[in-house]
């Protein structure tokens, strides 16, 4: 989520709402999906190639040794899938479209922040080699962390203006002034600190003639988050008179936090102020309006998902996600990240948002060259369970063992609709599928990749999935592209030199690409690998989906 405005609002007073921490000696929960962006987009790394994804892993690992030195023990916390109701579509969509201008930004060499197509599977698989404890949840996070950190009473670290208004008993650190790069230490006793800011929801309200705290999420919902964006919203605010002060603020953002913070102070609870919103309506909305203004206002409550369970015991409950009645593998391996948002988005929604990458705009997107493996997927998702059939909210239904995929066309979005493939019978289970045998699991992963188990016989075990991935890819090319890519995906490999124990002497080095159709190539290399992973999951292709063959592979995709 995020509200438009707030942070940059209460940044710029931040004299009278945050305080200097020492950050030591405590338990920290991360927003996860803020981090790994956060890190990718401050650390200078290079995005308009397909990934700097080693480069990536180095920053990633630094920064949770700072953690480590200062005795601070952190428990990240990553977005699942979308919302069962899925009524952010509206919202995603557009930033796909903002993602693809960026992206377009950086193919000619511009500016832009687009993560690469593997930042979150590398950024796992940090936090795995490291040991740090990580949860996936089933759909967006910010309600199940803010519920864990009032548990454990520790901070929230994270980017998302969303915990300006959780009422967090310890406090709100932003990532912008989280100085993990510059741990210092207590004069005389020699311990370790992070310096921080920490946000104070108290300190706010006094501000505002110590406003009731429960007047927040209503704030939240009239400047606009990512739930609701409506016109009667704007109807209420040219009608509203807010309060004088507020002109003098940066811009159209500021003055309508401001004067809306000026606004609900006057009044004693929600309800109160939820009645004078509505009055300034026509009578014909105002039923639907409250309805949905009370609705986005529960998304600030105290969430039933209890992820101490989890890091704790290992069990991992949600409602939501229990109720669809899916196989306990598939909810434990969401829980655990070893399957992607993708697969809940699949399962729940039957509709998936592929992800933009830098690439020729005027090409076709990058994604269609798996098209195929995704019709597998789809394949093994489409019978999970008879509840799913009516989750997808007020969208058109699919067509039978159809998903629909929302992806690049040009330098803006369409929506299409992919038949699935229809598989062998005792594929179609998916509870059982993890007690098909070994082989025969193996066995559907290769056939997707059209690749005979024979030819992968003489390959090292820690690059037969790579190349398995290069010779579907190298199928799927066309001759052109075949001859100006074929040296620079993983064919231009060298031995490197690079010495025992070091973290990455793996025996290979890749080369970069260049940006015009190698880079295309290697986008397309990076599609096709990251669609086998779900397979990876319930096709244990031992040792193939080790973690090393996985940093191999993103390697290979740089």
């Amino acid at each position: 989520m995020g509200i438009r405005g707030l942070m940059s609002f209460v940044e710029d007073h931040s004299n009278e709402f945050f305080t200097d921490l020492k950050l030591r000696d405590t338990k920290i929960i991360i927003d996860g999906y803020a981090l790994f962006h956060r890190l990718c987009f401050s650390s200078d790394l290079d995005l308009q190639y397909g990934g700097d994804y080693d480069s990536f892993a180095d920053v990633v690992q630094k920064f949770f040794e700072s953690l480590f030195a200062c005795k601070i023990c952190p428990y990240v916390v990553l977005d699942g899938g979308c919302d069962i109701s899925d009524k952010k579509l509206t919202t995603l969509k557009d930033r796909a479209r903002e993602k693809i201008q960026m992206a377009h930004s950086l193919s000619v060499g511009s500016g832009g922040y687009v993560c690469p197509l593997l930042i979150r599977e590398v950024f796992i698989q940090v936090l795995n080699r490291l040991q740090v404890p990580f949860v996936q949840c089933f759909s967006e996070a910010d309600r199940d962390i803010m519920t864990l950190a009032n548990h454990w009473n520790c901070p929230v670290l994270s980017s998302d203006s969303d915990f300006c208004i959780f009422d967090l008993k310890g406090g709100f650190c932003p990532l912008n002034s989280f100085q993990w790069r510059n741990v210092s230490t207590i004069k005389g006793t020699g311990d370790r600190y992070i310096p921080a800011k920490c946000f104070s929801l108290d300190a706010l309200c006094r501000h505002f003639s110590n406003m009731n705290k429960a007047l927040l999420p209503l704030l939240a919902v009239l400047c606009g988050n990512d739930h609701v964006n409506l016109p009667v919203v704007e109807t209420f605010l040219s009608k509203v008179r807010l309060p004088p002060g507020a002109a003098g603020s940066k811009g159209r953002r500021h003055h309508r936090v401001l004067g809306l913070l000026n606004w609900l102070s006057h009044f004693a609870g929600p309800a109160e102020a939820l009645n004078q919103v509505l009055k300034q309506l026509p009578k014909k909305s105002r039923g639907d309006v409250r309805e949905l203004l009370c609705c986005s206002m529960e998304e600030y409550l105290q969430s039933q998902v209890k992820l101490q369970d989890f890091f704790q015991h290992g069990a991992y409950s949600c409602p939501d996600a229990c109720g669809l009645g899916l196989p306990q593998w598939v909810l434990a391996a969401l829980a655990r990240g070893q399957l992607s948002p993708f697969i809940s988005d699949a399962l729940v929604l039957r509709r998936t948002i592929l992800h933009t990458q830098v690439e020729n705009m005027q090409q076709p997107n990058a994604h269609r060259v798996s098209l195929p493996i995704r019709q597998v997927i789809y394949g093994l998702l489409a019978n999970a369970s008879p509840r799913l059939e009516d989750t997808s909210g007020n969208a058109p239904p699919p067509q039978p063992l159809a998903f629909r995929e929302v992806e690049r066309f040009h330098k803006n979005i369409k929506t299409s609709i992919v038949a699935a493939v229809e598989l062998p019978k005792d594929h179609c289970d998916l509870s059982r599928l993890t007690e098909l045998s070994v082989a025969s699991r193996q066995a559907l992963l290769l056939e997707a990749l059209k690749v005979r188990p024979a030819v992968l016989d003489p390959v090292p075990a820690s690059l037969k999935l790579p190349i398995a991935v290069s010779c579907y890819w190298l199928q799927q090319a066309e001759a052109k592209t075949r001859r100006a890519s074929a040296g620079s995906v993983p064919w231009r490999c060298a031995r490197s030199c690079r010495g025992p124990g070091r973290r990455r002497a793996r025996g290979w080095t890749w080369t970069r690409p260049t940006p015009s159709a190698s880079g295309s190539a290697v986008c397309r290399w990076g599609c096709t690998l990251t669609s086998c992973w779900p397979h990876l999951s319930w096709s244990p292709t031992s040792p193939a989906c080790t973690v090393g063959a996985w940093h191999t592979g993103c390697a290979a995709a740089c």
